[in-house]
């Protein structure tokens, strides 16, 4: 080991001697730093993967419409779709807002049309029911997310009463069309508060019915083995479809989404740096300290032949072991914070009485979290640069310091 690693290691722990309070505290701030920054990127990261995920199984990786006029005879176009080896899941849907109403509670949902009978599902229903079974839908019955069926009191086996836009139409023209009376076959919980609190789910022919578009359609939800291949496919599509039909992958759905959360975590890592650049100044000034205690002691290192530049060195290596040593305990407390962050929020709420607001705001009933190695490796790296680097000042005023007056000092 040479001597002036050792000399550093030795600055830091002493032996025999209790852990200096400087040493202490640089390391803590380095850790607090650290954490926080993991703590905070992790999170970030978490609600775009869950949103992403969410969206995803929602509404499909990519949708086809037609803008201008609803789309009929597409069984063509469909046998298309699911020949490409790329497609999972190709459905036709049709979609639309109601006002839907029980024992003279009224909601207004956005309703969703799906075709009945299918194997695989754009969202998967099976997966999501929690209470009775999603087998059950038929045209005369209609599937609740968790948030509309507590808002309507209702459960599985009641009747809802169903009012379209057709009914005013129909009013129009001095026809009555009576509301649609359909039965909660099941209730759904997707885990995201904006699907959850007002959607519902029911068979493509009920929906056409509902809004009048005999055999027609709004568009087709398509999901793929790859998100990733998303753009790829949709080129494909291009080619392969009508000039009239309008394709659109996820990403384009929710770009402005998807910009807004990738610029929130961008900043979030510029402010929350700061802690890390004021920890490494923290660091800068105990190493000054060490340098006017130990002037002479710099003194007759140089005296006996050690180089200022080895002398200098022994400081930077100190900011580099503290960094290190502050990063990787910073690294533990952060995975552990994030691996009991919903107890932690959960307990924060119920103090302050935000667990609404929290669920209003956020989408989410817990906390997401999501670890990218490239956020590890970027701060893992930073951290110990700028604590390294936190040691040349100290280091760069030690090769300024004339031996024999360093002797002298008092």
């Amino acid at each position: 080991m040479p001597w002036y690693l050792y000399y550093a290691w030795k600055q830091l722990f002493p032996s025999g001697k209790k852990l200096p309070f400087f040493s202490i505290v640089s390391i803590l701030g380095v850790l607090l730093g650290v954490a926080v920054l993991l703590i905070v990127l992790s999170v970030m990261n978490g609600f775009g993967h869950e949103i992403r995920n969410k969206v995803r199984s929602t509404s499909g990786d990519i949708q086809v419409r037609s803008p201008r006029e609803i789309i009929t005879d597409y069984d063509a176009v469909l046998e298309k779709m699911r020949n490409n080896p790329e497609v999972l899941v190709a459905e036709p849907y049709a979609e639309g807002i109601v006002m839907m109403q029980y024992q003279n509670l009224p909601a207004f949902p956005f309703i969703h049309g799906i075709p009945l009978g299918e194997e695989k599902y754009v969202l998967p229903l099976d997966k999501v029911i929690i209470a009775g079974n999603f087998q059950d839908l038929d045209h005369d019955s209609i599937l609740l997310s968790s948030g509309l069926a507590k808002a309507l009191r209702v459960w599985v086996g009641d009747i809802v009463e169903i009012y379209s836009p057709l009914m005013l139409e129909k009013m129009k023209k001095d026809e009555v069309l009576l509301p649609r009376e359909l039965k909660v076959a099941a209730i759904f919980e997707v885990g995201w508060n904006q699907i959850d609190s007002n959607a519902a789910i029911c068979s493509l022919p009920t929906m056409q019915d509902l809004y009048g578009l005999e055999s027609g359609i709004h568009g087709f939800s398509i999901k793929l083995k790859d998100p990733n291949e998303a753009f790829e496919v949709a080129d494909q599509l291009h080619r392969m479809l009508p000039s009239n039909f309008r394709i659109i992958t996820w990403h384009e759905m929710n770009e402005d989404l998807l910009f807004v959360l990738q610029l929130e975590k961008n900043m979030m890592f510029f402010i929350i740096m700061f802690i890390v650049l004021v920890a490494s100044f923290s660091i800068s000034i105990t190493l000054m300290i060490s340098v006017v205690r130990k002037t002479r002691e710099i003194g007759l290192l140089v005296a006996m032949g050690a180089s200022r530049l080895q002398v200098a060195l022994g400081f930077c290596l100190q900011g580099f072991v503290i960094g290190t040593f502050g990063t990787i305990l910073g690294v533990g407390f952060a995975m552990l914070c994030l691996a009991f962050r919903n107890d932690i929020v959960h307990k924060f709420a119920q103090l302050t009485n935000s667990e609404a607001a929290l669920l209003r705001f956020y989408q989410f009933a817990n906390l997401p979290a999501h670890y990218e190695v490239a956020d590890f490796v970027i701060v893992i790296l930073l951290s110990i640069l700028l604590s390294t680097f936190a040691g040349i000042i100290p280091a760069w005023r030690v090769t300024k310091m004339n031996a024999a007056e360093a002797l002298r000092h008092d």
